[in-house]
């Protein structure tokens, strides 16, 4: 269950993130899976995956600014 959850939330920062850069769903999911933020959303123990969606697309789009 807890993965679905996981899996939902992942899918609407992609389309978050997407609208955003104006950039196609499959380029922004390849942004997400090659980010830290990603690395931490996928360890429950980070916390973030209790973090709302525009929240941690917050956090993605600071880490692609550096």
């Amino acid at each position: 269950m807890r993965d679905q959850v996981l899996w939902r939330k992942e899918g609407r920062i992609v389309a978050l993130l997407a609208k955003h850069l104006d950039i196609d769903a499959e380029r922004a999911l390849d942004i997400l899976y090659n980010s830290h933020t990603y690395a931490l959303l996928t360890n429950p123990d980070s916390g973030l995956q209790l973090q709302s969606d525009n929240y941690i697309l917050n956090d993605l789009l600071r880490e692609l600014e550096v």
